[in-house]
């Protein structure tokens, strides 16, 4: 398990090696089902990981790291946000704290109502351009998941579609745990067909991402459409549990 140890050459050669197994992962994926690997977009779940070990990654050419706590994600993003480096908001928003989601992040993959949305919208104002969003449903109806219903996705589609500080780009989903990798196919065929029908049902957005796909899963993932995975554990290893 890594902590706050001092990163050492071993800890950087590990977690090079893991980047480019996870990317060799990736692109055989994509190639078997005939897709371009390159149009498959590899957030690194930093959440819980020290500083250090982001930058490794960074250093490796990762650039898109994924936080889910907004007051351990806001350090790291004051202390390392180079040119071309995103950090992608992926859980949780809690409406006291989404004016620094929408003022510090550069990308909220975890909108899951009208009332978030209207916030981050108000704060997002002060942004240069508008904040890029996805909107997260939850295919699998499990309770103890957040996100919007499929069926009334496209009706709260179509009013956050309507506010000028934000820019839809999609949809994201979070399988249940299962026993096995293929047991998150329905779900991620879900969010697919979802957004097939979304593009014809308001086609003022492009629906062009579909984050959907973890360190067990995103193999899967990708063969039913994901253009984004969030993998955190094959690239930094186990989380730190607090």
């Amino acid at each position: 398990m890594i902590g706050d140890q001092t990163t050492t050459e071993e800890t950087r050669r590990r977690i090079a090696a893991n980047i480019a197994s996870v990317r060799a992962t990736i692109a055989e994926a994509a190639r078997r089902v005939g897709r371009q690997p390159e149009k498959i977009t590899l957030v690194a779940v930093s959440k819980t990981m020290p500083l250090a070990l982001v930058q490794i990654a960074y250093n490796e050419g990762v650039t898109d790291f994924g936080e889910n706590r907004v007051q351990d994600a806001l350090p790291k993003i004051a202390a390392l946000h180079p040119p071309g480096l995103r950090w992608h908001m992926i859980g949780h928003v809690q409406t006291n704290k989404a004016h620094k989601v929408a003022e510090d992040f550069d990308a909220v993959q975890s909108v899951d109502s009208l009332h978030l949305a209207e916030i981050l919208n108000r704060y997002a104002g002060a942004r240069d351009k508008p904040l890029p969003i996805l909107l997260q449903v939850n295919v699998s109806g499990e309770a103890s998941k957040e996100g919007m219903t499929p069926e009334e996705t496209p009706a709260l589609a179509r009013q956050i579609a309507t506010l000028p500080g934000l820019t839809v780009q999609g949809l994201m989903t979070i399988a249940p745990l299962a026993h096995s990798p293929e047991e998150a196919r329905p779900t991620f065929r879900g969010l697919r067909l979802l957004s097939e029908q979304l593009q014809q049902a308001v086609p003022e957005i492009a629906w062009q991402h579909l984050s959907m796909g973890m360190t067990d899963d995103y193999v899967i993932a990708i063969e039913e459409g994901a253009t984004i995975v969030r993998v955190g554990r094959a690239i930094f290893g186990e989380r730190v549990h607090r």
